[in-house]
């Protein structure tokens, strides 16, 4: 990804940006975030372990600190973040760049005559927002939709940091990583806007929401780059396929694969279905787009898994670590 967002970045003469230019430049937001990563997993337990007390604090730290924190650890935190920056940030610029390569031809009208066959000549929007009205709920199924922006972080810190083998945490990693690059494939495949901007007219009787706020911002940014020459920013319009779908449904997987907890598990797979009917409901997606996010997740979970040493059974419905650390090569477990 990096190798050709380069290429790419030399031959339109585009410079790459960091579209998410928050504390700093990568040099000084790379260790930073490596040091959130500890400190996210070291604090909150001090304070637990030592029910406040400071003199039980230093304690506290080294243990955790020599029963986690070893040097198997720190080059997961490491690798998985670093490989996830830079994958992110080459997706981004890649799908920049989308109309500079690819033109602004699109094949929205061809999903969209797809939709509605699928609906037996009804649109997806109408259907769901009869359904579900476009009141209350559509507040609801913006905030689910939107809770994406932060869960794709803290998901991968949370595997990173906590997986309770270490492998575990290179499979989501790794499946993070080559979900975002099939994703960024799919947009080049078959280049679309999505529904909510190319037939806008259908979800006018939508209220303003947050996912409402952000098509408007994105819509805006897109005219900026293509229009009126921005400069140190990214166009982020590119329906097919859907990442949302893909990577809600990659978490959902990882719980139900990797975590014991059976509420997580519905929490997730709720989320993940939710997530589902908003991308319809506010035109960010085509089903076709859905669909093929899916497929996105189902392929990088699989061979996230194979690359990182899951043994999967027969019919893929469970699986199991063939390995933990150098020191303990097989988890029985």
């Amino acid at each position: 990804m990096g190798l050709l967002a380069m290429v790419a970045s030399i031959s339109l003469d585009r410079p790459l940006v960091d579209p998410e230019g928050f504390l700093g430049p990568a040099i000084v937001r790379l260790p930073l975030l490596v040091l959130g990563a500890f400190l996210l997993d070291i604090l909150p337990r001090t304070l637990w372990a030592s029910r406040g007390r400071p003199g039980s604090m230093p304690d506290v730290v080294r243990d955790r600190v020599r029963e986690h924190w070893d040097r198997e650890r720190i080059t997961l935190v490491v690798l998985g973040l670093v490989s996830f920056y830079i994958t992110y940030v080459c997706y981004r610029n890649l799908k920049s760049f989308l109309p500079f390569i690819m033109g602004e031809d699109k094949y929205d009208r061809e999903l969209h005559l797809i939709d509605r066959a699928l609906m037996f000549g009804h649109e997806p929007a109408t259907v769901l927002h009869t359904i579900f009205g476009t009141g209350i709920s559509a507040h609801v199924l913006s905030t689910i939709y939107l809770w994406f922006l932060p869960l794709v972080p803290l998901a991968l810190a949370a595997w990173l940091v906590w997986s309770r083998n270490i492998t575990f945490g290179y499979w989501f990693a790794t499946s993070q990583c080559l979900a975002w690059t099939l994703g960024t494939a799919s947009y080049y495949a078959l280049p679309t806007l999505g529904p909510g901007f190319q037939y806008s007219y259908l979800y006018a009787d939508l209220p303003d929401t947050g996912s409402k706020a952000l098509m408007d911002a994105l819509s805006y940014g897109r005219a900026g780059v293509l229009r009126g020459g921005a400069e140190g920013a990214v166009q982020s319009v590119a329906g097919f396929a859907s990442l949302h779908v893909a990577i809600t449904l990659l978490v959902a997987l990882m719980v139900q694969y990797t975590l014991r907890n059976r509420i997580l598990h519905w929490v997730f797979w709720i989320n993940f279905a939710i997530t589902v009917v908003a991308t319809l409901y506010f035109g960010w997606h085509y089903i076709a787009d859905d669909l093929a996010g899916v497929v996105i997740a189902l392929f990088a979970f699989w061979l996230g898994g194979i690359a990182s040493g899951q043994k999967f059974d027969r019919h893929g419905l469970a699986s199991h670590p063939t390995s933990t650390t150098t020191l303990v090569p097989v988890d029985a477990d």
